[in-house]
């Protein structure tokens, strides 16, 4: 009989053990959650348990749905939108030093604007629509994303680039081939950070003025507060899939990081 390799043995117990943390980690979430209701003896209509929760997403998983692909559309066209005129920006700012001295004030207005208090004006510019929620969702998500964009461009070793130049690598071969790639890790990181925010962009400019959306389920919970928690749970696991989709997309697109974080 062959022999079993045990490299791919222990390759696939690395990855049953990543599998596996996260999914520990959600139980017990719930469990200290779940063991806090019992323990604090806390009303059903301020907190509900776990099983309450559970029988909302079970009997109405239709509504929640609904409501659940409105949030999810409004958030990824915002985030795209972001991540186009954001990594746009952050490449002309890594290219031109003028430019990014220019702007940087500016950026750091808008970094400390209380953006949720923009949705009011933003409704009475652009309607109850979905416009005032997008853009609400492109200003929660384009700040991070293009400070990561720059930095990331900004700080490819020195090294590199004169090997590049050495060479005679144009300036475009240059930033394809060298600057580019060196640049990944740290867009992909400014894409993690913004990810949840888009979806709580999202939900904020509907708890203000939407007619669809887990916010409007949890403004029009009232007193069922399983109602209200069932949709917070479905907005976690949508979170919760993106982010490691797109995690799985970052080490896929970055695999050398894997063995300088590891």
């Amino acid at each position: 009989m062959p022999s079993s390799d045990p490299t791919s043995a222990s390759r696939l117990g690395g990855m049953i053990a990543r599998a596996a943390a996260p999914v520990l980690g959600v139980a017990g979430l719930i469990a200290a959650w779940w063991a806090a209701v019992e323990a604090t003896g806390i009303a059903d209509y301020v907190v509900p348990a776990p099983p309450a929760v559970a029988a909302v997403i079970r009997d109405q998983p239709g509504y929640l749905l609904h409501h659940a692909s409105v949030t999810l559309t409004t958030a990824l066209t915002g985030y795209a939108l972001a991540t186009a005129t954001a990594v746009t920006l952050g490449t002309v700012l890594a290219m031109s030093r003028p430019l990014a001295r220019a702007l940087t004030p500016t950026l750091l207005i808008l970094s400390v604007l209380p953006k949720p208090a923009l949705v009011p004006v933003l409704i009475i510019a652009l309607g109850f629509g979905t416009g005032p929620k997008i853009v609400l969702v492109w200003l929660m998500c384009f700040l991070p994303i293009a400070l990561a964009t720059a930095t990331g461009l900004t700080a490819t070793p020195a090294d590199l680039v004169e090997l590049a130049r050495s060479l005679t690598a144009s300036r475009w071969q240059t930033f394809v081939k060298i600057r580019l790639p060196a640049a990944l890790p740290y867009l992909f990181a400014g894409l993690r950070i913004a990810l949840p925010l888009a979806l709580i962009g999202a939900v904020v400019a509907e708890l203000f003025g939407g007619l669809a959306g887990l916010g409007v389920v949890i403004q029009n919970a009232g007193t069922r507060a399983d109602m209200a928690f069932a949709a917070i749970t479905v907005l976690a696991a949508m979170s919760t899939t993106m982010y490691g989709l797109l995690t799985a997309a970052c080490n896929a697109a970055t695999p050398w990081t894997r063995h300088t974080t590891t």
